[in-house]
């Protein structure tokens, strides 16, 4: 089967936003080329690195890639797909220089190319993230390690936004915790948050691609009989009361569901939200503010911005 690769250079203000468009429009795997991944620095231990090929990436700006079916739809899909990008501009995000190119690739070459910008990455105080395909060894015996293969779904564990979720789980999440993890594309949170001690989560996702892939992921670490994946919208329809939320989603999805995790969690329980970039970060803290919510921390990378906020 035949493949079209869009790549889109942008900003990274919006690898997020378009990354949800692409994947919304049926994209199967999605690449980002960042030049930061080249000046990164990381410990020795992940030589992996090393390999990356400065040729690959924009001198600026961002290219996203994400690989679409070659049939009859595909030049509605593209236009679809551009105009989406285009009205980011009315949320007020920047989408750089927006040039979309097209090139057809066959599949044995879609099914790996993406493969070589992800490797293990220590992205927090406890976790390590580590790809199927590699081979890792635990620098300590405290190291607690999520094997992730992100198949079609969003999400490799590694963006900022995720990194984020997961220390302000590592910071809110006790033993037996009942925990719902909304949008959970992978499944990375819901996995960290059982490794973290949580008696029970659920993670949702409306996209039944990412309900596929996030379960074999739980069963990949070991936690499916903790975690339980299933198709939902956002919190809809889902009985409290749970300890925390967790959601790595836009700001101005977050927005259509705070009154529900209000209804759900317990007093003195978390909202974790993140996905937020730092224009949106009032909007987000206001309506927390406003549900009933305490906000307690603020955790900032990049331009990305984690909030946690307590019952």
């Amino acid at each position: 089967m035949k493949w079209s690769e869009i790549g889109i250079l942008t900003s990274n203000e919006a690898i997020e936003p378009i990354s949800n468009i692409l994947h919304e429009a049926g994209a199967s795997g999605v690449v980002i080329e960042d030049p930061l991944e080249l000046i990164k620095e990381r410990e020795d231990q992940f030589g992996e690195i090393y390999q990356l090929n400065p040729d690959d990436y924009p001198e600026e700006g961002v290219i996203i890639k994400a690989y679409l079916p070659i049939n009859s739809f595909l030049g509605e899909t593209v236009e679809a797909i551009k105009s989406a990008i285009n009205n980011l501009v009315l949320f007020d995000i920047d989408i750089g220089k927006n040039k979309v190119s097209l090139a057809e690739v066959h599949e044995e070459e879609w099914a790996t190319a993406w493969k070589k910008y992800y490797y293990p990455v220590k992205i927090s105080e406890k976790f390590t993230i580590v790809p199927t395909w590699e081979e890792y060894t635990p620098g300590n015996e405290d190291e607690l390690i999520i094997e992730l293969d992100p198949g079609m779904a969003f999400g490799t564990g590694t963006h900022p936004t995720t990194v984020l979720c997961i220390q302000a789980l590592e910071r809110t999440v006790k033993q037996g915790d009942q925990i719902i993890d909304v949008g959970t594309g992978s499944g990375v949170l819901s996995i960290a948050a059982a490794k973290l001690g949580a008696a029970r989560v659920q993670a949702l996702d409306l996209d039944e691609v990412a309900v596929n892939v996030a379960r074999l992921n739980t069963e990949l670490n070991k936690v499916h009989h903790v975690v339980d994946v299933r198709q939902n919208n956002l919190l809809d329809g889902i009985d409290g009361p749970v300890d925390l939320v967790v959601a790595n989603i836009l700001a101005e999805v977050i927005l259509r569901f705070v009154d529900d995790a209000s209804r759900i969690i317990k007093k003195n329980g978390y909202f974790i939200s993140s996905g937020i970039i730092q224009q949106k970060k009032e909007i987000v803290m206001e309506a927390l503010i406003n549900a009933g919510f305490m906000i307690e921390e603020v955790i900032t990378m990049e331009d990305w911005v984690s909030i946690i906020a307590k019952k």
